[in-house]
C-alpha cells in the first residue's frame, strides 16, 4: 500500500485477521504495467474445493500453477 494507495481496497478486516483480494492486486499491478485484458478473477482458491486446492482450508501440503504470457501479435 505504501507502493500504491489504491490496493487498500483490497484488504479487508475478517475475525481479527486481514483478508486480501489477491486479483484485485493483481490487477491494478497489471494495469499499472500496461497491460490491457485481464481475464479471470471470479472463482475463490478457498472455497471452491472441488476446483482448487487450498493448504489454509485443507490443512494438507499440494502444488498449484498459474501461467501469464504476453502475445506480441496483439491476438
Amino acid at each position: 500500500m505504501a507502493q500504491d494507495a489504491r490496493c487498500a481496497s483490497a484488504f479487508a478486516a475478517h475475525g481479527g485477521r486481514w483478508l486480501a483480494d489477491i486479483y484485485q492486486l493483481a490487477r491494478l499491478r497489471l494495469r499499472h504495467h500496461g497491460v490491457g485484458y485481464i481475464g479471470g478473477g471470479e472463482y475463490c482458491t478457498v472455497s471452491d474445493g472441488r476446483r482448487f486446492f487450498s493448504y489454509r482450508r485443507d490443512g494438507v501440503t499440494g502444488r498449484m500453477a498459474e501461467g501469464i504470457w504476453i502475445d506480441e501479435a496483439g491476438e
